[in-house]
């Protein structure tokens, strides 16, 4: 009978662990049905755009060619796939521009490491051996140092302020002024600039960021004022820039603007590539009035890279986080713009980590770099620890994400 009664007990076990198993093994299929978020969050990037703006301002690479080649192959052998070439910058174009020769007298910036060359034609050669997108980057917008060629035969086409000014001071330090964007006249010139880069050179696109406004403290010119009367039964526009009637007023006008832009490129190029980087929303509204949120709900985005330039990682999280974003990246590619360094404002290695890993984390479209200097020379790190961090970001090569 004892020896029944334990044998008995040992089914009686045996069939008790056998029922708990299944349950188990039941509960995690389950599980996993439900949960798709955590198989899908393990899964490997298939596509990440991964840029990096090249600028002449604390840079040299584009005066000489074999540098400019050396670091258009050094960005492919780290598994960058595209570049965003300034090419309007400091009131000249850096490439040979009929447009620039025949409205203010100077086909190409007048350095003369640029002279008999052109290093747009140069770079787009040498990103399509190296398999890069090349979206040459609108950089100073309508925005021209005071004494440009530019400004100094066409005062007419500058805008003011109130008090009648025209001098900004970038970076509270270089004497700007700005062209009026609502003027019929600059945004004749503006098109046919960008009208030429599309037309005669082999682009992915082309990108634009706050510089195609202008600060909201400016807007006092006399053909502003007079347009804004007419559409305001004679009143003239309200002294507190800040308006918000104003503001909204101004940044119409340069949207209508950029519909009509944005139309024209498309026909004479579909392919092309219409990015914008702009600062977040708000700022880029109060601040240079590109109501860039918009423009993307009509269509006239089709690539947004986010300037979010931030040290404290609370505050990136924040931004990459507003409603505007999350909406434009339920229709368009939204990579975040990510500062790794300025002259005098290193970027530590370990920033640049984690706001790429935050962006990933996030599943944005990707990331680009401002700027290429600044990945190697102004930090604290050596150059070689800098690359082998952003090889250990991007170990294998990743194509552009689609539109």
């Amino acid at each position: 009978m004892g020896i029944n009664l334990i044998a008995y007990h040992s089914l009686i076990v045996s069939r008790y662990f056998k029922i708990l198993r299944s349950l188990l093994l039941f509960c995690l299929s389950f599980l996993l049905i439900i949960s798709p978020l955590s198989v899908s969050a393990k899964k490997p990037l298939e596509r990440e755009l991964r840029g990096v703006w090249l600028t002449n301002i604390d840079s040299n690479i584009f005066f000489d060619r074999a540098n400019l080649n050396n670091a258009i192959d050094r960005l492919a052998e780290l598994n960058f796939n595209t570049i965003y070439p300034t090419v309007w910058n400091s009131g000249y174009t850096l490439y040979p521009s009929t447009v620039a020769k025949r409205t203010f007298g100077t086909e190409i910036d007048p350095d003369p490491r640029l002279q008999k060359r052109d290093i747009l034609k140069e770079i787009i050669d040498r990103s399509k051996q190296k398999k890069l997108a090349v979206i040459p980057w609108f950089e100073f917008g309508f925005m021209s140092p005071e004494n440009s060629s530019l400004a100094q035969k066409y005062p007419q086409w500058l805008t003011k302020r109130a008090d009648g000014s025209t001098v900004w001071l970038e970076g509270k330090v270089h004497p700007r002024v700005w062209l009026n964007p609502l003027n019929p006249e600059v945004q004749q010139f503006t098109t046919e600039l960008i009208l030429e880069l599309v037309s005669e050179y082999d682009l992915d696109g082309i990108q634009l960021d706050d510089h195609f406004g202008y600060p909201s403290d400016f807007g006092y010119d006399d053909y502003t004022v007079q347009l804004y009367r007419q559409e305001h039964a004679g009143k003239s526009p309200p002294t507190d820039y800040l308006d918000r009637d104003w503001i909204r007023w101004r940044a119409a006008k340069i949207t209508a603007y950029m519909e009509n832009l944005f139309r024209l490129i498309k026909l004479h190029n579909r392919s092309t590539i219409v990015s914008v980087s702009p600062n977040p929303q708000q700022f880029s509204l109060e601040s240079f009035l590109i109501d860039w949120q918009t423009w993307e709900r009509k269509g006239l985005i089709e690539e947004l890279v986010l300037q979010v330039y931030r040290t404290n990682n609370a505050d990136f999280l924040k931004e990459i986080s507003q409603p505007e974003v999350e909406a434009a990246r339920k229709h368009i590619p939204v990579a975040i713009g990510i500062l790794s360094g300025l002259k005098g404002r290193p970027m530590p290695l370990s920033t640049l980590q984690k706001q790429v890993k935050m962006t990933r984390d996030r599943s944005f479209a990707g990331v680009s770099f401002f700027f290429y200097e600044s990945l190697w020379n102004f930090g604290s790190e050596s150059v070689s620890q800098r690359r082998s961090a952003l090889q250990n970001l991007f170990p294998k090569r990743l194509q552009r994400p689609q539109l």
